[in-house]
C-alpha cells in the first residue's frame, strides 16, 4: 500500500527501486586533475510499478492523484528501516491497457517515478 498527500491507495506494488542521488552545487577537476566539489546533499529518489487489480475504482483514484496538476506531494515508501515520507514530484507516468470487459477498462504496468524536492541528507 502506498500513501500519498495522506491517503492509501491499496494496488499491489510488483517493484521499488530506490537510489540515492547525489547532487552537486559544482563539480570540476582543475588542470592536476584535482577534484573539486561542493555537495548540495543526497536525494532518495524512487521508481515504483504497480501490479494488476480487479478494483477499477481504487485504479482510477490512484491514477487521477499521480497525474493531478500539483506540483509537489506527500509521498510515504519504503526504505531500510520501514517506512520512509517525503516531499517530491511525480515523472514518467505510465501504464498500458490490459483488457476491456463490457465496458470496463483494465490497465497493467503502471510505472511512477517519484523526485525528492529537498535533500534526505545533507
Amino acid at each position: 500500500m502506498i500513501r500519498i498527500d495522506g491517503v492509501d491507495y491499496d494496488i499491489p506494488v510488483v517493484e521499488v527501486d530506490m537510489k540515492a542521488e547525489y547532487l552537486y552545487k559544482y563539480a570540476e577537476r582543475t588542470a592536476d586533475g584535482k577534484l573539486h566539489s561542493e555537495l548540495i546533499g543526497v536525494y532518495f529518489n524512487y521508481a515504483i510499478q504497480f501490479g494488476n487489480t480487479a478494483d477499477t475504482a481504487e485504479y482510477a483514484a490512484l491514477w487521477q492523484k499521480i497525474t493531478e496538476p500539483t506540483e509537489f506531494h506527500t509521498v510515504r515508501v519504503w526504505d531500510e528501516s520501514g517506512t520512509y515520507s517525503f516531499s517530491g514530484y511525480f515523472s514518467g507516468v505510465g501504464h498500458k491497457l490490459r483488457k476491456v470487459v463490457d465496458s470496463t477498462v483494465f490497465w497493467k504496468e503502471l510505472t511512477i517515478n517519484f523526485i525528492a524536492r529537498n535533500p534526505a541528507r545533507s
